[in-house]
């Protein structure tokens, strides 16, 4: 240890030599330094040649350990293009499809308010279509009823020809009581059938029989002087078929129709 460590030392004690013995010459001196003589010394600085002792640094406690900072959380990597074309592709589909769905609504509607309102008008047509036919069956059946009834009724009269008897019973008691100069005229055939059917009427209503040959078989005309009454046979048919709400004249019907006419007498 050099001389210049020891500047600030405490004063050295010399320990005498032990007992019961000479000292011995020495050239240099040592001993053992205590703790406590150099406990207070400090190593030479360079600084020290300048007579300025050394200052002690300020014994100062630690500082306190700062908690390190929160670490950034790394920045994000930028988007891939892949990435972005696929998203924008996704989207641009699933708005097509969302479009397109209701485009097909829309026009599913439409069409069903078109073909329902067509179908609505076809049926109507139908309607109208299916009544008018049934008008027209309805009228041709009977149109095609009172042509048959007009033969039934002909062949009655040529098979039964004493009904006109009762059809000119029928025309006598139909005149008032009041009537005077009571007349009946029937065709030439008839003649003997209503004067032996009907014999009693003409005679209570004092009524004259006459033969007319402008007079259909079947048929007669009461005349008197107050009234008339009409019981030709196209005029009583004519009112039976008005009844039926058809016009039909009692004229023969024309060759080829199917239908017999009977003979004239």
């Amino acid at each position: 240890m050099s001389a210049y460590g020891f500047m600030n030392a405490k004063p050295v004690k010399n320990v005498p030599p032990p007992q019961g013995g000479a000292a011995k010459p020495s050239t240099t001196y040592g001993r053992f330094i205590p703790r406590e003589e150099i406990e207070d010394a400090q190593p030479w600085r360079p600084d020290a040649l300048g007579g300025k002792p050394a200052a002690k640094p300020p014994i100062s406690a630690p500082a306190p350990a700062q908690a390190p900072a929160a670490a950034k959380p790394p920045a994000p990597p930028p988007p891939d293009p892949r990435e972005l074309l696929a998203a924008a592709r996704q989207a641009g589909y699933q708005d097509g499809l969302r479009d397109g769905q209701a485009s097909a609504e829309a026009f599913k509607l439409a069409h069903a308010r078109q073909v329902a309102v067509q179908l609505g008008a076809l049926i109507e047509s139908f309607d109208r279509a299916l009544s008018e036919l049934e008008t027209h069956m309805a009228d041709a059946l009977t149109r095609t009823a009172v042509e048959l009834a007009k033969q039934v009724v002909r062949e009655e009269l040529k098979q039964h020809p004493e009904h006109i008897a009762r059809v000119a019973h029928d025309a006598v008691e139909s005149l008032m009581l009041s009537a005077r100069h009571v007349r009946v005229r029937v065709h030439p055939a008839d003649l003997p059938l209503v004067q032996e059917g009907a014999a009693d009427t003409l005679r209570a209503r004092g009524a004259q029989l006459m033969a007319d040959d402008s007079i259909e078989r079947g048929g007669c005309r009461v005349d008197s002087d107050i009234a008339s009454v009409d019981a030709l046979v196209q005029h009583r048919w004519q009112q039976a078929a008005a009844q039926l709400g058809q016009k039909s004249d009692w004229a023969p019907l024309p060759s080829g129709d199917g239908l017999v006419e009977p003979d004239e007498a």
